[in-house]
């Protein structure tokens, strides 16, 4: 019997055809919690947690990680997605998905004349996933609000959107975590310039938003999955059509993601819900993030139950709970 979202071993050599791809994008902030919300989705059946697929044609195709089995599964991905290799590098993910290209007049054209190629052949890897995967639906944790834009114009996939907001103090202190505390300028610039990308990310995320269809999104507060993961998944499920079941948390396989933060160098963790984490407080961050903190309160629909009260139940000491900690987008 096939796990959840991992590739079934009785699949033929290059899969099978997927009619339409159903395509789960998390966007928001890096730091916000994807990894563990992506693969908490990716453990349900008929779901493949594919990571942050920006990260495919910078690639060429290849995860980041290796070992044998998450090698092959995307050598199989790879060989159906034809004439990908005229748009691998970088280059794409800087015109296509990067905010700050539409600061650059310059580069308008480029992009333009590259939307073609790059909608047929992310097209092609959803359904070349969701072949090779067996399934139905695809977690895309890319996170950026131009990815999302760019995918809500491709006819061929069934786009659900998921608006992850975390309160922006918790997202400025998750940056500046590594910085050490008597480096007060460094501390400071990082904030500076964490609030700004945070103020960017947020005005094209709710434009974004509010263009795809009501049914079709989602927004979800990190701080609700935290503190009811279970609650905040069985909505989601419902929301996207899917009959699946939330999936035993205490035993949450990581699957062969492209990318993901440090959790996916597991092959088994545990989530459990709890009480958020309180941060410090800072002023910069309180008044330059007020202004979004308004706008995402009267968004709707929210997913999961925000009067939730976590459960208590504690984990294997196998599977230890782990901090939600994503890599910059």
């Amino acid at each position: 019997m096939q796990r959840a979202g991992q590739p079934s071993a009785e699949l033929p050599p290059g899969g099978r055809p997927v009619a339409r791809p159903k395509v789960i994008y998390v966007m928001g902030s890096g730091r916000s919690g994807s990894t563990i919300l992506g693969v908490t989705l990716g453990n349900c059946d008929g779901f493949f947690y594919a990571g942050e697929l920006d990260t495919w044609i910078a690639r060429s195709g290849a995860p980041i990680l290796g070992g044998l089995e998450r090698t092959r599964f995307w050598k199989e991905v790879r060989a159906q997605v034809h004439g990908a290799e005229e748009i691998f590098g970088g280059e794409v993910r800087r015109l296509m998905e990067r905010s700050s290209v539409l600061l650059r007049i310059d580069r308008w054209p480029a992009r333009r004349a590259l939307r073609g190629s790059y909608r047929r052949v992310t097209e092609e890897l959803y359904r070349a996933i969701c072949g090779v995967a067996g399934v139905q639906y695809v977690v895309d944790t890319s996170h950026f609000p131009l990815r999302a834009r760019e995918l809500q114009g491709i006819e061929g996939i069934d786009l659900y959107l998921v608006f992850l907001f975390r309160d922006p103090h918790g997202v400025v202190a998750s940056f500046s975590r590594l910085i050490k505390r008597h480096d007060v300028a460094e501390r400071r610039m990082r904030e500076l310039t964490t609030n700004v990308n945070l103020w960017i990310t947020n005005l094209l995320s709710v434009a974004v938003f509010l263009r795809h269809r009501r049914d079709r999104r989602m927004l979800l507060r990190h701080e609700d999955f935290v503190a009811d993961p279970e609650g905040v998944i069985r909505d989601i499920l419902r929301r996207v059509d899917s009959p699946a079941v939330p999936p035993d948390l205490q035993a949450l396989r990581t699957g062969f993601p492209m990318k993901g933060n440090r959790l996916t160098r597991s092959e088994v963790i545990a989530v459990r819900g709890r009480q958020p984490r309180t941060e410090r407080r800072s002023l910069l961050t309180a008044c330059m993030q007020l202004p979004w903190q308004l706008v995402i309160a009267r968004l709707t629909p929210v997913a999961g139950n925000s009067g939730a009260v976590a459960r208590t139940e504690q984990p294997s000491r196998q599977t230890p709970p782990v901090e939600p900690r994503d890599e910059p987008a």
